[in-house]
């Protein structure tokens, strides 16, 4: 199953569109800070303005709606794989934080595009 977040202004607001307007259906939800919805193969993660996916980077840009859309790669040990993915040259974002739902963090790929490893709770 693919994974996606996305950055909301308001995770109530999403989850009504998203099964209003297209279909998915609510998994889970995290209050105001994050939502999990499906429809197929598909899992889209909503983040609110508390998630951990939304805290600022330590450059200071804030994650917001429309450019941070990422895929996120389920790992099983995070702390090994940041650091093997560091040792090889791979560019982090940020450090790891934590969130409702576990763990997380947002390296680039060669382009620049972010890519979330995400270790759930």
């Amino acid at each position: 199953m693919a994974q996606f977040r996305y950055i909301v202004d308001d995770v109530d607001a999403a989850i009504a569109f998203y099964q209003g307007k297209l279909g998915f259906t609510l998994e889970e939800q995290y209050g105001p800070a994050m939502a999990i919805l499906s429809k197929d193969d598909l899992q889209l993660w909503v983040a609110g303005p508390p998630a951990s996916a939304s805290k600022p980077m330590p450059d200071g840009r804030k994650p917001e709606p429309g450019g941070w859309g990422r895929i996120v790669i389920l790992a099983d040990d995070l702390d090994a794989m940041v650091a093997a993915m560091t040792e090889s040259g791979v560019t982090f974002r940020n450090q790891i934080v934590e969130g409702p739902g576990g763990r997380q963090i947002l390296c680039n790929d060669p382009s620049g595009n972010a890519v979330e490893l995400f270790e759930p709770s």
